[in-house]
């Protein structure tokens, strides 16, 4: 018995693709995807390398010979610290320039490839420089670092961080879902206080959708207060023993009662809510 002539266009229809958007969503091409920075992420990239670029050259012009395995040392201890302040201390006051551009060279490098060290970097801008110049050089490095790991993670960092900190990547990802109203506050939060390393929030940010000028303004504003406390620090080198002093109880308790603050129109709007 023939089968009448609309079943079988039917049946031809259903055994195509699916152009319905149901059926667009179900596909997995986005997944396949390759990663990509927007043109500002781009322009933002360039503009690092550039200063990473011109710091490095700066430091190879400026420097005398004989100083060139001090000034490229990257400080490990606090010994390291004071030992780069004694023999640093008139190459940064004669070519100031040519060192601020290398020492944001050397920390950019540092941040963006997880280099353990930043903390002795800040310590020393705060000994050869005071608060607020160190503080300004040490906020403006951190940031520039921080948005170097952000588009390299962006790029190529999506396998690394699955297998270094997967269950820290799903939790991580679950509060940025629950919080896209107010997400710029959060990461107020996470930038001021050490709830999460600033390692990951670097890296894992690009992975869970964390935009870009999300990410550069909570990291310019999040990082002032802890950069304060280091570079503070810093100006009395000489009488601190340890780096755990640098974040006593009592640092911690201020540093979250500021970052409350940062979060406390997020958690006001969701009383109102609830109200």
């Amino acid at each position: 018995m023939p089968f009448p002539r609309r079943d079988i266009e039917a049946a031809g229809a259903g055994s195509g693709d699916d152009d319905s958007p149901a059926a667009k969503r179900g596909k997995p091409e986005a997944a396949g995807a390759r990663p990509s920075l927007t043109r500002t992420e781009a322009a933002a990239a360039a503009s690092v390398l550039a200063l990473f670029l011109v710091g490095i050259f700066c430091v190879f012009r400026a420097a005398p010979r004989r100083e060139f395995e001090q000034i490229l040392r990257l400080p490990r201890s606090l010994a390291d610290v004071r030992l780069l302040k004694d023999n640093l201390a008139v190459y940064a006051r004669d070519y100031q320039a040519n060192f601020i551009l290398g020492y944001c060279s050397i920390y950019i490098f540092m941040q963006t490839f997880m280099i353990p060290g930043t903390i002795f970097m800040s310590l020393l801008a705060g000994a050869l420089f005071g608060v607020v110049k160190g503080g300004i050089l040490v906020v403006f490095t951190a940031t520039a670092g921080a948005s170097s790991c952000y588009f390299v993670s962006k790029l190529i960092g999506r396998p690394l961080i699955s297998w270094l900190w997967p269950e820290k990547l799903r939790y991580f990802q679950s509060e940025i879902a629950k919080r896209k109203e107010k997400l710029l506050n959060y990461m107020l939060f996470l930038r001021i206080t050490p709830t999460l390393p600033n390692t990951f929030i670097n890296m894992a940010s690009p992975i869970v959708d964390i935009p870009f000028h999300i990410f550069f303004a909570a990291t310019l504003i999040g990082l002032i207060p802890a950069s304060y406390i280091t570079v503070k620090a810093g100006r009395a080198l000489g009488d601190l023993r340890s780096v755990r002093e640098l974040y006593d109880s009592k640092t911690l308790v201020i540093l979250f009662l500021i970052g409350t603050v940062a979060v406390a129109p997020t958690i006001l709007k969701r009383k109102r809510i609830y109200e």
